[in-house]
This record gives structure tokens, C-alpha cells and sequence, in this order.
């Protein structure tokens, strides 16, 4: 029988335990959210593709897991998708769509940075959540983006029921570093009755 990991993907502990059990779920990930009908890549690579002007530009796939987030953004239209995540296990899997221009394996806990202007915006699909990429990841992200770059990210029931990425958020907004474009509530994992909240923020 194989294993589920879904029903304890919102209890594992930060960093390397959460490396690890990412490791440990890479080549069954894809099998078992499909049979629970995970939607949300899809979701956020739509509401994006609705924004960008100009889809030849590189976008980075931040927790990019198996790829399921860069097959969803390709599909939208983008040209160039490079994909980080921490997990070496699900790059082995996201490898195999051959969407990515590149792919790299990022530390779970280190702060996200990238040369100024390489991306034009930055996917996080099921990523700014608690155990994952915490709240300050915003303003690394919104740090190396170019002023018109956006972030298409979504906060599930659980992230939203903790509060700490909201919080952050709209803390963002609030202060003129960025404008809320897109906001939706919407299907996330229907199979376990959850939903999720798809949001795009543009860097003033």
C-alpha cells in the first residue's frame, strides 16, 4: 500500500524536517494531490498570465516541488520558468517535465535573493505557508524584483487560519511597497474539502 503524505503536509516541522519529508514524498506527490483534485498552480498561473504584458520575460517558480506550478505556468504562455525548491528530490521530479530553463536547489531556511531584473515576476503556488516559506519571504522576493514586478502566490485555509502571511501582507500594502492586483477564493484541494486564496501583489 502506498504511503499518504497529504494529510500531514500541514504538521511537519521547519527546514530540514521539512526537506526531508518533501524527499521522502517526491515520486508519489504528483499521484496524490491529483486524486485530490489540486488546483491551485493552476489558479495562480492564470491570475498572473491575466497581468503580464510581456510572457517572453523570465518569471522564477519559487518552491517549485515536481513542477505541477511550472506546467501550469507554461501552459499559461510563459516562456522562460526557472524553478528553486529545497527538496533535491521533487528537482528529480520536476526535471522530467522539461519546463524549466533552470532548476536549483535552495537551502529551506536562507534568504531568498537573486541578481536585479532577472525575473520579471515570481510564482509561489501552496509555498508562503506556515513550516514553509515564512512571512518575510514577501520582502526578499519584492527586494530583487524590478518596480512593475509581480508575485502570484496563495495562502490555503491553514495559512490563513495561522494569519502570520497575511499579516505581512497586508502590511506590505498598506505601506506603498506594493498593490494588490488580484485576490480570489477559490478550489485549492477539493478532495479534502479546502480551499485556498489566490493573490497577485505588483512592486511599486
Amino acid at each position: 500500500m502506498t504511503k499518504k503524505y497529504l494529510e500531514n503536509a500541514y504538521g511537519h516541522a521547519h527546514g530540514e524536517a521539512a526537506r526531508k519529508f518533501y524527499d521522502e514524498w517526491a515520486a508519489t506527490y504528483d499521484a496524490e494531490t491529483s486524486d485530490n483534485g489540486y488546483i491551485t498552480p493552476v489558479r495562480c498561473a492564470a491570475a498572473l498570465a491575466d497581468l503580464t504584458e510581456d510572457q517572453q520575460r523570465p518569471i522564477l517558480d519559487l518552491g517549485c516541488g515536481t513542477g505541477l506550478s511550472g506546467a501550469a505556468l507554461k501552459s499559461a504562455g510563459f516562456a522562460a520558468i526557472d524553478g528553486w525548491d529545497p527538496s533535491s528530490e521533487m528537482l528529480r521530479q520536476a526535471e522530467k517535465r522539461h519546463v524549466y530553463r533552470v532548476l536549483r536547489q535552495i537551502e529551506p531556511e536562507a534568504s531568498l535573493d537573486a541578481p536585479a531584473n532577472a525575473y520579471a515576476a515570481v510564482n509561489a503556488a501552496g509555498v508562503l505557508s506556515p513550516g514553509l516559506a515564512p512571512p518575510e519571504a514577501f520582502d526578499q522576493i519584492l527586494a530583487f524584483l524590478p518596480k512593475g514586478g509581480h508575485i502570484s502566490f496563495s495562502l490555503n485555509d491553514h495559512a490563513i487560519e495561522d494569519g502570520a502571511h497575511e499579516r505581512r501582507m497586508t502590511e506590505i500594502v498598506d505601506a506603498g511597497a506594493a498593490i494588490l492586483r488580484f485576490k480570489e477564493y477559490g478550489d485549492h484541494l477539493p478532495g479534502r474539502e479546502m480551499k485556498s486564496w489566490v493573490y497577485v501583489l505588483e512592486k511599486t
